[in-house]
C-alpha cells in the first residue's frame, strides 16, 4: 500500500487542488511595448452577448468553454490543465531522452535512474508477464497473520518498507516549536474519500460501489466470489467503524484538530495494543519528547479493531488495500479495476490517460524533484528567478500598506501581522539546493521493485528530519507543477517555474495581464499567511494567538460573512441542492478576496510611475479592465459532473468557474472598471460586499 510523503493538511496550501505540469517561458516582468501587449489577450475569445457586469465568467470564458470539450482522459479542462497538458509533453521528451541513454548514462545519476524507472515502467509486457506477482509475498505475510499483535507488526514492518496502512505518518514543523521537524501520525485508512461517503445516505450509491469493486479486486488475486463478497462487507463494515472516528475535512483544516502532541507513554495509553516505541524503533527513528498523535478519536478506534475486530476481517482489509494500492503498477485486469472505480465511477472520466502519462506521474510521485532538475535546465532559464522577484517584492508591499491601512484592526494586532509579514520567505522557481538521489538504486527492467525502493527513499528521507531543525528553504511543490503554495509553519510563498508563463505571466504582456494572473497568484498565497487557517500562525511558523480578542471577533465576523456567500453558490444546475462548502473553501476563498485586491493595488502603484500605459487601452479595455479579464481567464474551466460533485465534497477550493466571480463581485474596483451598476450580479454592496485583507 504504497504512499505519498506525508503533511498535515494545514501546511501545503495550494493555489488549486488539481496540481500539474507545465513547461515554463518565464521572463522580465517590466513592462513591454505597447506594440506587442495586444498579444498576451486575445479578446476575440470574449462573448459580447453576455453582459460582463450580469455574468464575468460567461463574458470571458463562455466561447472558449463551449470550444474545448474536455478530453476523454481527464476529468476537467481549463488554463490549469492546459498547461499540464503542455508540460507533460515536455516531461515526456527528458524521460524518453533518459530512457534512451540510461545504460551510458553515468552511473548512479538522476538522468539514469530516471531512465530506469520510465523505461521499466513502459515495458508492459514485463508487467503483464508478472500479473499480481509482486504482491504475492505480501499477501502470504496477511495469510500468516494469527493475532492482534501480528497484525500490529505487520503494519510498523511496512510502514518501514514505505507502505502506510490505516493510518499516514511523516515529518512537520512542531506547530509549539516550527524550527524543529517531529513525527505526525495522521487519520488514514479509508477507501472513499470522506468520512461522510460512509455515513451519509445520499453516498449510497458510491458506497455499494466500493463494495461491487473491492469484491472484483479480490477476484483478481482468485478469490471465489462468494468469498469475495462476504470479504468486500466485512471491509466496508470495518473502514466504517474507522469512519465514525474520523474527522470530515471542515474539521480537519483546524490546527487544532492536525496536532495533539503526546509522549510514547500517553500515545501508548490511547492505543494499547499498539506499541509506538516499538513502531519508531522499526522505523528507526528516535523520538525525545514525544510526537503528534493528530487525532486521538480515530486511532482508539484504531486500537480497538486490534482488539475486537475478527482476524478474517483484517486479513480482507489489510490483503484488499495490497492489492487495490499496487493496481496501477500491476497487470491490465488490475489497471482497469482500479481505474474503473477511481477514474470511472467516483471522478466521470470516460477513458484511462494513455501509458506514457500514468508512468510519468508515478515517476513525478517518486523522483519528482530529480525529474525537475532535469525540467529547468530544459524549459526554465535562471534569470526568470530574478524578474519573477520583482512582481514578488511589488505584490508583498501592496499587502503591507492594506495591513498598515486596515479600519478593523487595532494598531496592537497590526503590529503583529506586519511582523509575520517581515518574515515572509518567497521562493521562485526551484530550490537553490537539489536534493541527494545517491542513497536509491534503481535496477533496470523492475517496475514495481524499482517504485517501492524510491518510495521507500521517500519516506525514509522524511522521517529522518524528525528530530531535526526545519528547513525553510526545502520546497514541497516540484518545480514542474502548475501550483504555488504557502506554508503557514515555514511562513513561506513558493512559486514553481512552471506556473511562471502565460496566462500567468507573460513578458510580452503588459502590466495588467501580469498583475491580474502571477500578481494575483503572489497575492492569494501571501494573503494565505492572513486566511482563516494561516492567521493561527506567528511569522516563526507557531500555533499561536496573536490576535486582540476584539479583533479576531471582527475578523471571523467578516470571514462568516464570506462562508454565507459561498454556502449560496449552486454550481450544477441540474443539482440545485448541492452548495459550495463555504466553512470548508473559507480559506482559499479568503486567498482569493485577498489577493487580488492586493494584486489590484499593486498594478495602480506600478501605473503610477508609467502614467502613459496607466491612461491607454489595448484593443479596447483599459488596464483595470485587463486586469479583471486575465483573472477570469485562469478559471477558465470544462468540469465533468461527478468530478464536480466529488471536489464539493472534499475539495478546499471553490469550483474554478466561481473563483472568476467571487472575489471581482465584493470589489468596488470591478464595478467601475465595467460601469456595473447596484443590483447588477456582479456587484455586492453594503452588508453583502466583503473586505477583509
Amino acid at each position: 500500500m504504497m504512499t505519498a510523503p506525508f503533511k498535515p493538511l494545514a501546511l501545503a496550501v495550494g493555489l488549486a487542488l488539481a496540481s500539474g505540469f507545465a513547461p515554463s517561458t518565464a521572463s522580465a516582468a517590466s513592462t513591454p511595448h505597447a506594440t506587442t501587449a495586444h498579444k498576451s489577450f486575445d479578446v476575440s475569445e470574449l462573448d459580447p452577448t453576455i453582459p460582463p457586469c450580469q455574468d464575468f465568467n460567461g463574458f470571458v470564458n463562455a466561447k472558449w468553454v463551449a470550444a474545448n470539450p474536455i478530453p476523454p482522459d481527464r476529468t476537467r479542462w481549463g488554463a490549469f490543465d492546459q498547461l499540464a497538458e503542455a508540460s507533460l509533453n515536455t516531461q515526456h521528451q527528458i524521460v524518453e531522452e533518459a530512457a534512451r541513454h540510461a545504460a551510458t548514462a553515468p552511473a548512479g545519476s538522476i538522468e539514469q535512474k530516471i531512465g530506469y524507472l520510465y523505461a521499466a515502467g513502459m515495458d508492459e509486457a514485463a508487467i503483464e508477464r508478472a500479473s499480481y506477482q509482486p504482491i504475492k509475498p505480501q499477501l502470504a505475510q496477511i495469510d500468516a497473520l494469527k493475532s492482534p499483535a501480528d497484525i500490529a507488526e505487520f503494519i510498523m514492518q511496512r510502514f518501514n518498507e514505505g507502505d502506510g496502512y490505516v493510518f499516514n505518518f511523516g515529518s512537520s514543523a512542531d506547530f509549539k516549536n516550527a524550527k524543529m521537524q517531529i513525527g505526525y501520525a495522521f487519520q488514514d485508512g479509508l477507501g472513499l474519500p470522506t468520512r461522510d461517503y460512509y455515513l451519509d445516505p445520499k453516498h449510497k450509491e458510491e458506497l455499494e460501489a466500493y463494495r461491487a469493486h473491492i469484491a472484483r479486486t479480490l477476484a483478481l488475486i482468485g478469490t471465489r466470489e462468494a468469498d469475495a463478497k462476504r470479504q468486500a462487507d466485512a471491509i466496508v463494515a470495518f473502514e466504517t467503524e474507522l469512519a465514525k472516528a474520523s474527522l470530515a475535512p471542515v474539521e480537519l483544516r483546524q490546527p487544532e484538530n492536525q496536532y495533539h502532541f503526546v509522549s510514547l507513554d500517553e500515545a501508548n495509553r490511547i492505543t494499547p495494543h499498539f506499541d509506538w516505541k516499538r513502531f519508531f524503533a522499526t522505523q528507526g527513528v528516535n523520538i525525545d519528547k514525544g510526537f503528534s498523535l493528530s487525532q486521538p478519536k480515530f486511532f482508539a478506534a484504531f486500537d480497538q479493531q486490534l482488539a475486537r475486530a475478527p482476524l478474517a476481517t483484517w486479513q480482507a482489509y489489510l490483503r484488499f488495500h495490497t492489492v487495490d494500492s499496487a493496481s496501477p503498477l500491476l497487470s491490465k485486469p488490475f489497471q482497469d479495476n482500479h481505474f474503473e472505480f477511481y477514474g470511472k465511477t467516483l471522478a466521470g472520466q470516460p477513458e484511462q490517460k494513455p501509458r506514457w502519462k500514468r508512468v510519468l506521474s508515478t515517476v513525478n510521485g517518486t523522483m519528482g524533484e530529480a525529474l525537475g532538475q532535469l525540467y529547468v535546465k530544459t524549459a526554465f532559464k535562471p534569470e526568470a528567478k530574478q524578474r519573477a522577484q520583482t512582481l514578488v517584492d511589488n505584490v508583498r508591499n501592496a499587502l503591507k500598506a492594506r495591513i498598515q491601512n486596515l479600519d478593523w484592526m487595532s494598531d496592537e494586532t497590526k503590529a503583529k501581522a506586519l511582523a509575520k509579514w517581515e518574515t515572509f520567505l518567497p521562493k521562485i522557481g526551484y530550490p537553490d539546493k537539489w536534493r541527494d538521489w545517491s542513497g536509491l538504486t534503481i535496477k533496470p527492467g523492475d517496475y514495481f521493485d524499482d517504485v517501492q525502493a524510491a518510495t521507500k527513499f521517500d519516506y525514509h528521507y522524511d522521517i529522518a528530519k524528525i528530530g531535526k531543525p526545519t528547513d525553510r528553504l526545502e520546497w514541497g511543490m516540484t518545480p514542474q507543477t502548475v501550483n504555488a503554495y504557502y506554508s503557514p509553519t515555514e511562513n513561506t510563498i513558493n512559486f514553481p517555474a512552471a506556473i511562471l508563463q502565460p496566462p500567468f505571466f507573460d513578458a510580452a504582456g503588459d502590466d495588467a495581464i501580469n498583475y491580474g494572473g502571477i500578481g494575483a497568484v503572489i497575492g492569494h498565497e501571501a494573503t494565505h499567511g492572513f486566511d482563516d487557517q494561516g492567521s493561527q500562525f506567528d511569522g516563526d511558523g507557531n500555533n499561536t494567538n496573536w490576535w486582540t480578542p476584539a479583533d479576531r471577533a471582527k475578523f471571523e465576523a467578516r470571514a462568516a460573512k464570506l462562508v454565507e456567500q459561498f454556502n449560496e453558490y449552486t454550481p450544477i444546475k441540474s443539482r440545485p441542492d448541492l452548495h459550495v462548502n463555504g466553512k470548508l473553501t473559507l480559506g482559499e476563498n479568503i486567498a482569493d478576496l485577498g489577493g487580488l485586491n492586493v494584486a489590484y493595488d499593486a498594478l495602480q502603484a506600478a501605473l503610477k510611475s508609467n502614467p502613459q500605459e496607466a491612461g491607454a487601452h489595448i484593443d479596447g479595455y483599459s488596464q483595470d479592465q485587463r486586469f479583471f479579464l486575465n483573472w477570469a481567464r485562469v478559471w477558465r474551466a470544462n468540469i465533468r459532473e461527478k468530478q464536480l460533485i466529488l471536489s464539493l465534497n472534499t475539495d478546499p477550493h471553490a469550483p474554478a468557474p466561481l473563483r472568476a466571480i467571487a472575489a471581482p463581485s465584493n470589489m468596488d474596483a470591478f464595478a467601475h472598471a465595467f460601469q456595473c451598476k447596484p443590483g447588477d450580479p456582479m456587484v455586492r454592496t453594503g452588508d453583502k460586499q466583503v473586505k477583509i485583507w
